[in-house]
Order: C-alpha cells, then structure tokens, then sequence
C-alpha cells in the first residue's frame, strides 16, 4: 500500500520568537539619546487545514517532522523582528487529530477548517517598550519565547453517506463502478481492495457519495486482515449495505453466515448499531445466484432487512437500490440537527483568581505553576542582573512573594517557578534585590541623567569665574 495512508504520527514545532534588542539611540552631539531596541517577532503557528484536494496522508508519513519558522530579533533603531512565516498544513476532509493517549483534539470536517497544532511563540519586548518614567534606560530587553511543539496523531475517516462492507471478492468493487464514475481495481482474487474508494452518485435530485470499504474477514475487529486498519472508514456514514456473495465459490460459505459474521465485527468495533443497513445480494446474473437469492430473502426480510437483488456485471437491480440509499439519505440529512453559529462564551476571570499557585513538595521545594510566571521566567536573560531584577520586581507585583510566604517559605528556601521537567530553581530571598540595585532604582541608566561633556566644562567655567569675582570682590570692597 503505497499510495494511500489513513494515520500517521505527525511531530510539530511551531517556531520561536525572536529576542527583544537592547539598543541606545547615539548621534552627533547625543551620545545616549535613550533606548531604541525594537520589539522581537513572532514566531510561526503549526496550522492544520482541510483541503478538498488532498485524499491521503501519505506525504505526512515520509515527512512526520515539520517546523514553522522563527521570528526574526528586534534591531535597534526601533525596528521590530519580522514575525515567522505559519506552516499550513493541508489534510483530508474527516481527519480527526488525537494525542499520544488516544484523546481527540479537534475533528477536522468541512473545506477549510482549520486547527492550531503547535502555536508560536512570543517576540520579546526591547528597551525601548520596557522604558517607563521610573526605568528611562532598561539595559535589558527581554528574550523570545519557545515555540509549542509535541506530537500529535492523524487518523483519516472517510466522510461518505454509504458505506459498502462484505467479505472480500463480494462484488463492492463491482458495484462502486457501476454505481459511480469511481474505476477502482476488480479481480476475481481476496483482498483487491487494498484503500477504501470513494464515488459521487445522483439519484433523482440526491446526490450522495458511496464508499467501498476493504474486505471484511472473521477477525477484522482485532486486527485480522485489512479490517481493523479500514473499519474506521465507516464510522462517519449514514447507511451501511451489505453486499452478499450469492455464487461463492467456497464451500463453508453461505450469504446468510457472511452476514452474520460481519455483523458480529460490526459490532465488536462499536458505535455503529443505529445505522439502518440495506442487503445487496449481488451477483444474480448467475442462475446459481439468483437462485440461492430468491431462497434466503425471505429470511433477511423476517429479520427486518431491506434486501435487493443486484447484479453489477449485468447492471441489474441497480437504479431501486440506487434510489433506495437516495431516500434513506435525505431523510437523514433532513433528521440532522440544524447547525448553530459558535456561541461566544466569556468567562470572566475570578476576582480571586490569582493567576498562579504555589505548593509545598514533599522534598521541600516550593513550585510556582501559572501562565505569566512560567512565561516571564522564560523570557528572561539570566546572565543580566538588571533583567533579574525586572522579573523580581514583576513577580513581586504579582504576588508570588506574598504567598511564598503565607505558603511557609523562609529565606533561603529552595522554589521552582515552571513544571518539574522545565523549572528555574533558585534559592528564596525575600524582597530579592539584584546586583543592579546598588545602581538605585532597578532599570535606570544614571548616564542619561549626566550632562553633555561640552556643557558641563561650560558650566565648569562658569563656576571658576563666579568664584574667581566673588574673591576678588571681598579683598576689593570699594
């Protein structure tokens, strides 16, 4: 099976955001005109998008590792970092995206919907949108963020209304071809169909798509065959038809056994009971077949089928049988609830939410776990004092300080701000002060508040002079 896959392991990354800049504006006769570190930009989202032209995961399969691009750095001269380019991805109309564990993340159905695999991370912000009365010249910009990334699973379901099942070399092929304008392979050997075919039919004013599933063996649920790899291909149709072998070849075969055992596998895959079934008895061109087909009707119908007789190599039976799946159909799509338009939903934040918790580990550390915290600890330049400092300064305003210590936390106490896989730890100081505090207050740059060198030798002069005629002036009162 080379040319169609139904599930792969995709690995996503979206891309990461580019750092902030930390720049001062310098010209002639202005040496330290104030920060101009331009913003980082953004790094590119990981999209999945449902394109009508693309039938297959197979380009997933021999490419499973896909990356969207970073975002470009700030640069000084307030210039921001160009933001990285999304990574769309086209899949299958009626793939459905799952976690490692099974968990189902989004159910892609309808021409372009779309779902954010892996988002991108932020650009950090320069000096120069870190600067504040109190902090005129930050001397650190923050750093970009990690772009999202993991693994995700892709599972194709065939969105069609009919789904044809039976035993291998009952004739779906056959029947698909005739129905439709699909031309999938026919051969008078097991398992022909080796990728479910899908066909357009119009009966009447119903158009309908009609799907012919791979052969159906006793064992198919638990992975037997090809049944267990293709089953899901059912789940999203409307009507389930059983084409029966009327002039099997085998002798321990009969229709109504078929039936029953693919019933059975029907059932043991779940999920499927409430879907009406029609039988085809195919193959009435042979007189065998038609015989053996006017002997079990009968018993079909007691057991509340609906039964044809058809005959796809002599085009018999096939316009009621058409027809037929046409009515069931539209019935039910007319039983189909109408689709409402997405109710937005705004849930406010608590008044005592605090955005973060802090907990008390069995090894004595205290975790911090929240959105801003974890972010700010990851934006952060730890080789830069001034930048430590920020963040002490941000959590502090936060409230993390606060509840480390209603928490139980004393100086010295290790805490870990982020999960266990990916924390910063460090040991606790209340009111922590960074190495730029011993500059004053954290973020301001003194230098801006000195004067010009020009000016200040003019001023100076001008205090030697002054000081120069206020002693002349005292030995030279009159």
């Amino acid at each position: 099976m080379t040319t169609f896959v139904d599930r792969v392991e995709l690995h996503v990354a979206a891309g990461n955001g580019g750092h902030g800049c930390a720049s001062v504006h310098r010209e002639k006769f202005k040496p330290l005109g104030g920060p101009d570190g331009g913003n980082g930009g953004r790094g590119g989202d990981v999209i999945l998008v449902v394109d009508q032209s693309v039938t297959t995961l197979l380009d997933y399969h021999h490419s499973p590792h896909r990356k969207a691009t970073n975002g470009k750095p700030g640069e000084g001269g307030n210039r921001s970092g160009k933001d990285g380019q999304d990574l769309v991805l086209p899949v299958p109309d009626g793939t459905v995206v799952l976690d490692r564990a099974g968990n189902v993340l989004a159910d892609l159905v309808g021409e372009g919907t779309t779902y954010v695999a892996a988002e991108g991370g932020r650009g950090g912000l320069g000096n120069a949108a870190l600067a504040s009365a109190r902090r005129k010249a930050p001397g650190f910009a923050l750093l970009g963020e990690p772009g999202r990334g993991g693994d995700v699973v892709l599972e194709l379901k065939t969105v069609a209304d009919v789904a044809l099942v039976g035993y291998p070399s009952a004739g779906k092929s056959s029947l698909i071809s005739v129905l439709s304008a699909a031309k999938p392979k026919i051969a008078d050997y097991p398992f022909t169909t080796l990728v479910p075919n899908l066909g357009v039919v119009t009966a009447g004013s119903t158009v309908y798509t009609i799907a012919d599933v791979p052969g159906l063996i006793p064992g198919a649920s638990q992975g037997r065959g090809l049944g267990l790899e293709f089953l899901r291909h059912v789940e999203r149709c409307s009507v389930l038809v059983h084409v029966l072998d009327t002039a099997t070849l085998e002798s321990d075969r009969d229709p109504v056994t078929d039936l029953d055992v693919i019933e059975e596998e029907l059932r043991q895959y779940g999920g499927l009971d409430n879907r009406p079934r029609i039988v085809v008895l195919n193959k009435i061109d042979i007189p065998d077949g038609k015989d053996l087909a006017e002997m079990i009707r009968p018993d079909l119908e007691k057991r509340g089928y609906r039964v044809f007789e058809a005959s796809a190599v002599a085009h018999m039976g096939l316009k009621e049988l058409s027809f037929a799946l046409a009515e069931i159909i539209a019935k039910s799509r007319a039983d189909k609830p109408k689709e409402e338009a997405t109710r937005i939903v705004i849930r406010p934040k608590a008044v005592d939410d605090a955005g973060f918790t802090v907990s008390l580990e069995d090894d004595g550390l205290y975790r911090v776990r929240g959105e801003k915290p974890e972010r700010w600890v990851r934006q952060t330049d730890f080789s830069n004092d001034e930048a430590v400092g920020y963040l002490a300064d941000r959590l502090s305003r936060l409230g993390v300080e606060e509840q480390l210590m209603k928490a139980g936390a004393r100086s010295g106490d290790g805490v870990a701000i982020g999960p266990e896989d990916d924390a910063v730890v460090f040991d606790w100081e209340p009111t922590m002060m960074a190495g730029a505090e011993m500059l004053g207050r954290r973020g301001e740059d003194h230098r801006l508040e000195a004067p010009r060198p020009a000016a200040q030798r003019r001023r100076d002069r001008d205090a030697e002079r002054d000081e120069a005629q206020r002693a002349y002036d005292e030995f030279h009162p009159f």
